[in-house]
C-alpha cells in the first residue's frame, strides 16, 4: 500500500449559513467516512483544521507573517490514507462528504514520498 494525502479545500465561509441540523448531518457523514476508511485499514490520520493561522514566507533573516486567508479558499482538513495506487486514492477522495454538502469543495490528492531514492533516508512516521 502507498501513502497519500487528501487535502480538503473549501471556501472560508461555506458553512456559515448552515442550520445546526445540516452541520450535524455533515459531521455524522464525516464520522462514517472515517469509520469506513479505518475498517478497510486505509486511514493513517484525519483532522479538520481551524480556520485561523498565519503564512510564514521569505528567507531566514527577512521572514514575514501574513494572514493565511488571503483568498476565499482555505484548507479545511486532511486525510492521510493508504491506497494500492493513485487511482484508488482518487476514488477514496471522491467519496468525501464535503462533495455532498458543499458545491465549493475541492480535494487535492497527493502521493507521499516516504523515502529518498538518492540517500535512502526514510521519513519518520507517527506510530
Amino acid at each position: 500500500m502507498k501513502e497519500f494525502m487528501l487535502l480538503i479545500r473549501n471556501k472560508m465561509s461555506h458553512q456559515d449559513e448552515w442550520p445546526a441540523d445540516k452541520h450535524q448531518q455533515f459531521l455524522k457523514k464525516c464520522e462514517s467516512y472515517i469509520s469506513d476508511l479505518k475498517k478497510n485499514d486505509q486511514l493513517i490520520s484525519a483532522q479538520p483544521l481551524v480556520r485561523e493561522g498565519k503564512i510564514i514566507s521569505g528567507t531566514t533573516g527577512s521572514l514575514k507573517e501574513l494572514p493565511f486567508n488571503e483568498t476565499e479558499e482555505v484548507q479545511v482538513g486532511y486525510y492521510h490514507i493508504l491506497a494500492k495506487d493513485f487511482d484508488e486514492a482518487v476514488e477514496i477522495a471522491k467519496r468525501n462528504p464535503e462533495f455532498e454538502f458543499s458545491k465549493t469543495a475541492r480535494v487535492e490528492v497527493r502521493p507521499i514520498k516516504t523515502k529518498e531514492k538518492t540517500t535512502g533516508f526514510v521519513y519518520p512516521k507517527n506510530s
